[in-house]
């Protein structure tokens, strides 16, 4: 009898085998029970019970993963972490329970389905898309309702199949045994994927009928990299599987080989690979790799998940030990992309914009608390003393943004060597190219950096339109767009120019498969995350940089992303 296989999208390399532990959506399958009068304050006592253990276990998780988490899915904790301390929402809990006495759980029911119709009327598909972080906390707070015995066996061997999985759930699942995820929804380029990847943990998404197909117990065989999920596998996709298991093992021993091994592609040509980071682990992961320097050093997590802002002496000893970390390689630090996006608990990011992704984020927050944007750059100029520090600013798209912080940075510059302290003669200042007005307008500021470098990530969603955490546009959010591509194209040429240093850092950077492409485009600086960085090393090394840009006209000329993939094939045979 041959197996039963099922197709979704690969969204995080490996193979596993093992018994399916299927979960299905928690909230909508709760029915309508009512409590008595007497029972009113007990349930209420077990409501919020269950919600300070959520808030508990999530501040653990955030202090347990800080340099483990990519820094995109470190704010979807604390964004989580925020619902679960909304006002709005704990009220109208209580008021479900006193005056209706409804279960607690039932509460959490109707509470969702009230704010689901607010989030599915909203015109913006931004917005639309934080329903999914509502049920990942309600999901949270219900798991903690029915808590199972503890003599209920653990999930060590098992294969997670699921609607959707939380990015901040999924090293917790790692830890707990499971050794692979099925999602019947979820993008490859959500955040949850992004972090899957970096944890080195088999996922596929959109696997359409997982859930009816599949019941607890049954054996899997899940491939993150095909996509493939083999129900109750033969003997024939058994050795198959082995012999994947095999070749992974391969592949892992001889990138082991590749940390002492230069970035070189197989004419000649040195490619600069840095890495990103945001707490020390992350540091001393990249050093211990070889990388060239931190290419983005995110300062957001000493904002986040706290309620007052972090002073000049935290901020410089958290920087200056980066720079120490790096014994003198270059660290790049990127000043606050705080934002309602990823909003803080000091009331410092506005909580209440419409479309945060657009509002007061990056750049324009700092010039408009110039308070806290001086604290933070006296803290970075101090930190330049013990190494080569770089001043990175994001969401740049003006060239009256770009003066007026070097105006800061200057004035800061001669107050700190006022009072004793020593600083880098020059501390370089670059801007972050991800509004497409920046890319489209470079030549107006150009003058005014000492280096640029790209955030894709955003640059990607903001040119075509796509919030990549919105299920129903990800298959527009892409990288090989041809707009996206001529773009890059532009900007390297214009850096080029001007003799201006030009790295990428957003996750294709990170992306083996996209290495060919960035280098026939002429980026030669690429900013990555520690867990991929000898992926991409090997890449280099199995490329050869004049072939590549000789294949950049034909590159260029494409249409779709389909001549994309297929010149990205081509390119590595």
């Amino acid at each position: 009898m041959s197996a039963l296989r099922l197709q979704g999208h690969g969204a995080s390399r490996g193979s596993a085998l093992g018994r399916a532990r299927v979960r299905l959506p928690p909230t909508q399958d709760v029915g309508e029970k009512r409590i008595a009068a007497n029972a009113v304050d007990a349930e209420l006592q077990r409501l919020h019970q269950a919600i300070e253990a959520a808030r508990t276990e999530m501040r653990e998780l955030r202090q347990r993963l800080q340099g483990a988490l990519p820094a995109e899915v470190g704010e979807f904790l604390d964004l989580h972490a925020m619902l679960l301390d909304d006002p709005e929402l704990l009220f109208a809990l209580d008021e479900l329970i006193r005056s209706h006495r409804y279960s607690a759980a039932y509460a959490l029911r109707v509470q969702r389905d009230k704010l689901a119709q607010v989030f599915e009327g909203m015109e913006d598909d931004y917005l639309k898309s934080r329903l999914d972080d509502l049920d990942h906390v309600i999901g949270r707070i219900n798991a903690f309702l029915h808590k199972r015995p503890a003599s209920v066996k653990g999930l060590a061997g098992e294969i997670l199949v699921c609607e959707n999985v939380a990015p901040s759930e999924l090293a917790q699942l790692q830890a707990q045994g499971v050794v692979g995820i099925v999602s019947s929804a979820g993008s490859p380029l959500s955040h949850s994927a992004i972090l899957a990847r970096s944890l080195h943990l088999p996922l596929v998404v959109a696997a359409s009928g997982v859930l009816h197909r599949i019941n607890d117990g049954d054996v899997l065989i899940v491939d993150g990299g095909s996509g493939e999920v083999v129900l109750d596998p033969a003997a024939d996709d058994l050795r198959q599987y082995r012999q994947r298991l095999r070749e992974l093992a391969r592949e892992q021993r001889e990138l082991g080989h590749l940390r002492s091994k230069p970035s070189r592609t197989l004419d000649g040509a040195d490619i600069t690979l840095l890495a990103n980071a945001e707490s020390r682990e992350d540091v001393a992961q990249a050093h211990a790799l070889g990388a060239h320097g931190l290419g983005l050093y995110r300062t957001e997590f000493l904002f986040l998940q706290r309620n007052a802002l972090p002073d000049e002496e935290e901020q410089f000893h958290s920087y200056r030990d980066a720079v120490l970390g790096m014994s003198g390689r270059p660290v790049t630090i990127r000043i606050l992309d705080l934002g309602a996006d990823k909003a803080d608990r000091t009331g410092l990011a506005l909580g209440s914009e419409e479309n945060p992704a657009l509002g007061l984020r990056g750049i324009r927050l700092l010039l408009a608390r110039p308070k806290v944007a001086d604290t933070q750059l006296r803290a970075l100029l101090r930190a330049s003393g013990y190494g080569p520090v770089r001043i990175l600013v994001p969401m740049v798209s003006t060239r009256e943004e770009v003066l007026a912080i070097k105006r800061r940075i200057v004035k800061l510059a001669g107050i700190l060597r006022a009072e004793g302290h020593a600083l880098a003669e020059h501390v370089p200042v670059g801007a972050m190219i991800e509004v497409p007005a920046a890319a489209l307008a470079l030549d107006s500021f150009i003058d005014q950096v000492d280096f640029l470098s790209i955030g894709t990530n955003d640059l990607v969603q903001y040119l075509l339109a796509a919030d990549r955490n919105n299920e129903a546009v990800s298959e527009l959010y892409s990288p090989l767009h041809p707009a996206l591509l001529r773009l890059l194209a532009q900007v390297v040429e214009t850096a080029r120019a001007h003799g201006v240093p030009l790295s990428v850092c957003g996750e294709i950077a990170g992306d083996a498969r996209m290495t060919p492409l960035l280098l026939a485009l002429g980026l030669t600086e690429l900013s990555l995350h520690p867990a991929t960085l000898l992926e991409v090393r090997r890449a280099i090394r199995e490329s050869r940089l004049a072939d590549l840009r000789a294949l950049a006209p034909k590159l260029l000329a494409l249409r779709d992303r389909r001549g994309i993939e297929r010149w990205m094939i081509q390119a590595t045979t």
